[in-house]
């Protein structure tokens, strides 16, 4: 490919991240996405889990940034799917994401992983990919949004290379992540301290600004 051929279509696709903004975004995640108040651990925050403030979590920088790119604010849902990651296989997709479904997003962010039991068998990981590309496939409905799925924040290849599999088969955009964990000043207890060593060990601020960093890098490519 020429130099110029490759410069035509970097034109095109900057003109077209321009033209087209994303009006609606799905945030599909679990306590890093969205925790509310909870007194025993002694979390009163309503937003994603160690940040300082909503603000400060990744939905919200990449929603910022997202902003900025395409000088456009789109509107946001956030949604929290733990329940999905302990118990995806029967999962009432219909009851539970209704409102996911019917907000009908042009980019869907899917976050999740981290509280999916260990997959022990082949069948075990068989069964969790097959129901994350449900769920993709559900939230996106006849539509074609762009999808972002990132891998588990605390890497375990085996999730990871489901979260994948599925990905690929929706034709989404797979951002790893996996090698964030290993660097301890992005957790929330480097930035201050935490009663909870739960929550101590979600992503703090810093944390949660490099996860939108590889979205938003992710998307642009």
């Amino acid at each position: 490919m020429t130099r110029f051929l490759i410069l035509i279509i970097a034109s095109f696709v900057s003109q077209t991240f321009a033209q087209t903004p994303f009006k609606k975004v799905l945030f599909l995640g679990n306590s890093i996405t969205k925790h509310g108040p909870k007194a025993d651990i002694d979390w009163s925050g309503n937003w994603g889990m160690a940040a300082s403030s909503e603000a400060k979590d990744y939905v919200h920088v990449f929603t910022k940034a997202l902003g900025d790119k395409q000088s456009s604010t789109p509107e946001i849902l956030v949604k929290n799917i733990a329940d999905f990651e302990r118990a995806h296989q029967g999962y009432d997709f219909a009851a539970k994401l209704k409102e996911a479904i019917d907000f009908q997003a042009d980019l869907i962010v899917l976050a999740i992983g981290e509280n999916v039991p260990g997959l022990k068998t082949a069948e075990e990981a068989v069964a969790f990919a097959s129901s994350v590309l449900k769920l993709l496939r559900t939230v996106s409905g006849a539509r074609k949004p762009v999808i972002l799925v990132r891998s588990c924040f605390w890497a375990v290849p085996a999730k990871d290379s489901c979260l994948k599999l599925a990905c690929n088969e929706v034709g989404g955009i797979f951002v790893d992540i996996s090698s964030l964990s290993a660097d301890k000043s992005l957790y929330g207890r480097a930035e201050r301290e935490f009663k909870h060593a739960g929550v101590a060990n979600h992503p703090g601020d810093k944390g949660m600004a490099a996860i939108a960093d590889a979205l938003m890098k992710a998307l642009a490519k």
